[in-house]
């Protein structure tokens, strides 16, 4: 945002420097960014009237000018085609040094001499872009009369400077020069010099011309209108034009000028229709209708949609709210009468109607952001003011002020203890409301320890206890709150030891030749119905998201499997067909959640997938990933975890994996995952076609069993094991593992490993039957065994056996 200096001055007292002021807004949290100064010399700058105008004798293109300054009459050589005679000019007398770097000195042209220069508005240092047509090119014509001799400077404001602010979303306030003022003065204790304003009492010959209805009073929550007649269109007064041009806004005309200067004043935007062009004299605020069409000021056809606030006549709509004014209801030179509008719109809306359809302006800027409705009535009345100050036109006695519902400022709790405790600092309650009456926040009700403040229409960001006590350190001054350094007990990082256990297993993992995968969280819901997962399954409890990026991250996984099988089919699709991952990862399941308001439940899973094979080599054979490799895998890892004991249990149905070739893993007696070949019908739904085996693991009881296990150090038995085969025909239903279990049972304290290294069906054996061979090693600590104990051991076992299993020694 642009200031003036001049400006500001007429609003408040101020001795500071521009330098100075800057400083104290900065440190105030209103940053300024810089201070543009105008490079024009303070003197010889005059207004001149050019009495009489010849051709110079020596040059075509060359005229000589006689030029009345002040009491003198000068003659001055010029180039420019646009001065006639009867015309007020800038008058650059010698000793005059101008925007450009010019200094300026008698000459003689062409064997004329010329005691002086006339200029244009470039030379001058205006901003030329921002000036009408007619007086970008060329001399720069004064507009109106004033006095012969003038200073220039003074006239004009070219020794004004202006204040850059880059203001934070909060401060929309400060987009009002009045609003600054007050910060100022808060901040220096200089006095407001703030303009009377006369106020409009509703009703009056205005309510009988004109009639607002607001339909939707949740995005419009005021509506002021006001009326001038028997308008005169024309430029605006030289002060006007040249206050607006050092904010940056290009002078239009009278009426638009003042509705300019105003918002710029007060912060308030304002908007001025043709009142001739308004069918049955009334304003509705209502939503636009579908397909309406609307012309607006820089001539493009708008189309409209039902989200977009409008304000319309009885036929049509004739301006965007908030954002830009119909082309149709335009105030032009024909303008007789003007309806001056005064509204405070939802910020919301204006944003998302100025966003859609590409329409940036000032007045969107501050709605956005937010206006002070308090402020609708008396900006209106403030510009009818200046209107019919200016000569352009007369004021219609009354107004229309349409407030649905006044919505009164909540007041804000202060504990004056907290004060201190937030800045550190050791204030008086008297020294906390001196800034806080500075900014006009009010005391409505206090005692001893907090009082109860109410903030000033203007300041929407004030709404916390925590916000006032940042604007009494804005005025006490950040740099005056001492500086202490933090205390508290410091503690030395570490790792827990679920996250070391789950650091370990990834380890693992790894060394065993397996990629890890991180997939997102997030999924969508159709990868449970391919995984056929049922409706009342745990993996359906999902926590849904509110408003997802996009339809496949609608839902938070509850299962590892969607996220592996898509890194599956993606390599598989580039050719990448021999796999080994793992994710170690949370899922999430609702357990209520949010009915009950509470948290989702988050658990931490480990899934590995294989496929493929791994290729021959000179120093290996060809070895395929199948559901016994990645068995393997699982058992070093429970190994390296320092598990002992599990049990492989075989499971009938388990959801998306093959009914015949799956496992559970059992620890302690708990269940800790699942370990199988996927089912080939699931494999299809992601377009895979090649075997795939998986195993999911609950990695949060898996460390509860192995946070027990005690690795011990033992010495090696100096005496040497003894080994014996057992080879048995048992039933072809009976599981390895059960066997296993019988074996290690009834071996003794001292059986130190049993291994499985044949399985056998075929002629020797019964049909229905099956041949198992186990390897069953013994050595103790303190004795050699004899044969005579390796036997009764050995018989024991296969006595066992036969009872429960109907197994028969096969010799």
């Amino acid at each position: 945002m642009l200031v003036s200096w001049k400006w500001l001055k007429e609003l408040v007292e101020i001795k500071e420097t521009p330098e100075e002021i800057a400083e104290l807004l900065t440190r105030s949290g209103i940053e300024v960014e810089g201070i543009i100064k105008n490079k024009i010399g303070q003197t010889n700058l005059v207004v001149g009237y050019v009495r009489e105008i010849v051709k110079h004798p020596q040059a075509d293109k060359l005229l000589i000018c006689r030029v009345v300054v002040g009491e003198e009459e000068k003659t001055i050589v010029t180039g420019a085609d646009n001065v006639k005679e009867g015309h007020q000019v800038v008058v650059a007398l010698p000793g005059a040094l101008l925007a450009n770097g010019m200094l300026i000195k008698e000459a003689s042209l062409r064997g004329v001499n010329s005691e002086g220069m006339l200029c244009s508005a470039a030379e001058l240092g205006l901003e030329v872009v921002k000036l009408p047509e007619e007086a970008r090119q060329g001399l720069y014509i004064l507009p109106e009369m004033v006095e012969i001799g003038a200073d220039v400077v003074e006239l004009l404001e070219l020794d004004d400077q202006v204040l850059e602010l880059e203001l934070t979303p909060d401060r929309a306030d400060c987009l009002g020069m009045i609003n600054l003022a007050r910060e100022i003065a808060a901040l220096t204790g200089g006095e407001l010099k703030l303009p009377y304003v006369k106020r409009s009492i509703p009703g009056g010959e205005a309510a009988k011309l004109i009639n607002v209805e607001i339909e939707n009073p949740d995005l419009c929550f005021r509506y002021v209108a006001r009326l001038i007649k028997d308008v005169q269109i024309g430029p605006s007064p030289l002060w006007l034009q040249h206050r607006l041009l050092s904010v940056g806004i290009r002078p239009i005309n009278n009426v638009v000028d003042v509705t300019n200067y105003v918002m710029l004043e007060r912060g308030q935007p304002l908007h001025a229709f043709d009142y001739e062009f308004l069918t049955g004299k009334k304003i509705i605020v209502r939503q636009a209708r579908e397909n309406e069409k609307l012309v607006t000021l820089d001539g493009q056809t708008r189309k409209l949609d039902p989200e977009m606030l409008v304000i319309a006549d009885t036929q049509k709509p004739v301006a965007l709210a908030g954002v830009m004014g119909g082309l149709e209801s335009e105030v032009t030179s024909q303008t007789k009468m003007v309806l001056l509008e005064s509204a405070c719109f939802s910020g919301t809306s204006v944003r998302r109607t100025s966003r859609k359809l590409g329409l940036l302006s000032e007045a969107a800027l501050r709605f956005e952001k937010g206006v002070d409705v308090q402020q609708a009535h008396l900006a209106a009345d403030r510009a009818l003011e200046l209107l019919e100050e200016i000569g352009a036109g007369v004021l219609v006695e009354g107004c229309v002020d349409n407030f649905p519902v006044e919505k009164k400022r909540a007041v804000i709790k202060l504990r004056y203890e907290k004060v201190n405790q937030v800045l550190g600092t050791a204030l008086s309650v008297q020294e906390m409301e001196k800034h806080l009456k500075a900014l006009r926040i009010k005391v409505v009700e206090k005692n001893d320890e907090s009082g109860f403040y109410l903030p000033p229409s203007e300041r929407l960001d004030l709404n916390e206890e925590i916000d006032l006590i940042e604007e009494i350190a804005r005025l006490y001054g950040y740099e005056q709150i001492p500086h202490t350094l933090p205390e508290g007990v410091t503690t030395q990082g570490f790792r827990t030891k679920e996250q070391n256990f789950r650091r370990k297993i990834r380890k693992i993992m790894v060394a065993q030749g397996l990629y890890e995968v991180i997939n997102y969280s997030f999924i969508n819901s159709r990868h449970l119905d391919a995984l056929g997962i049922p409706e009342k399954h745990v993996y359906r409890d999902v926590v849904k998201i509110q408003n997802p990026l996009s339809e496949e991250q609608a839902i938070m996984r509850t299962t590892l499997l969607p996220g592996l099988l898509e890194n599956i089919r993606k390599n598989i699709y580039q050719q990448h067909k021999n796999l080994k991952l793992f994710e170690l990862g949370k899922v999430y399941w609702a357990a209520g959640f949010p009915q009950k308001r509470n948290l989702p439940l988050e658990k931490w899973l480990l899934s590995a997938v294989c496929t493929g094979e791994r290729e021959k080599s000179w120093s290996w054979e060809a070895q395929t990933y199948d559901f016994y490799y990645l068995k393997g895998v699982l058992e070093n890892l429970l190994t390296g975890l320092g598990c002992q004991d599990w049990v492989w249990e075989k499971a009938v149905e388990v959801t998306g994996f093959h009914p015949g070739r799956t496992v559970y893993l059992k620890l302690g007696g708990e269940t800790l995952g699942v370990l199988g070949e996927l089912h080939p019908f699931l494999l299809e739904k992601y377009e895979i076609e090649q075997r795939v085996c998986l195993f999911n693991l609950d990695v949060k009881n898996l460390f509860v069993q192995t946070s027990e296990v005690k690795n011990e150090l033992r010495p090696l038995s100096k005496y040497p094991p003894v080994t014996r085969d057992l080879a048995l025909v048992v039933p072809e239903s009976v599981p390895a593992g059960e066997i296993y279990e019988v074996i290690k049972k009834e071996g003794g304290e001292w059986l130190l490993e049993v291994k499985l290294f044949d399985l056998y069906r075929g002629q020797q054996i019964a049909s229905g039957q099956k041949s198992l061979a186990f390897s069953l090693t013994w050595q103790a600590p303190h004795k050699t065994f004899t044969d005579a104990e390796i036997n009764i051991l050995s018989a024991r076992i296969a006595t066992t056996l036969k009872a429960k299993f109907e197994a028969q020694l096969r010799h």
